[in-house]
């Protein structure tokens, strides 16, 4: 009995591992539009609830002929928002004038550049059972 409860159990946790591995997926973002190629690309992946706060993961990415590319993988369903900089002169932040206005050139998922820091609504994208790629542009 104590044999079959053991394999009953290694089955069913076979079974979940394959589902979970099945239940993830990519996300490809590139930055198209970079104007040097000197520092790097930090990019960050938000869902809601983490949103200009702590990323669900974190990235940065060489400059190559003005393009960056990431992968986020093992993301599971749901909606997320990706913010990326340019990080020239590679102090590992984004950095500010005085008065608030960023030094360094960044951008959202969905491209929308709004006045102000990305807001989610205008940012969220849809990660379902598929891979994503995204582009996005300073």
């Amino acid at each position: 009995m104590k044999f079959l409860v053991s394999i009953l159990i290694g089955i069913m946790l076979f079974i979940s591992n394959s589902i979970i591995a099945q239940n993830t997926t990519t996300i490809t973002v590139t930055v198209v539009n970079v104007t040097s190629d000197s520092g790097k690309v930090g990019f960050a992946l938000y869902d809601k609830t983490t949103f200009n706060m702590t990323p669900i993961q974190g990235a940065e990415s060489k400059i190559i002929d003005g393009k960056s590319i990431v992968v986020f993988e093992n993301v599971v369903s749901g909606e997320y928002a990706i913010i990326c900089y340019h990080d020239k002169n590679n102090n590992d932040k984004m950095d500010f004038e005085a008065n608030g206005m960023p030094l360094e050139d960044y951008g959202a998922s969905n491209n929308n550049m709004s006045f102000g820091p990305p807001k989610f609504e205008d940012a969220k994208f849809v990660v379902s059972d598929k891979d994503v790629s995204l582009n996005i542009k300073f």
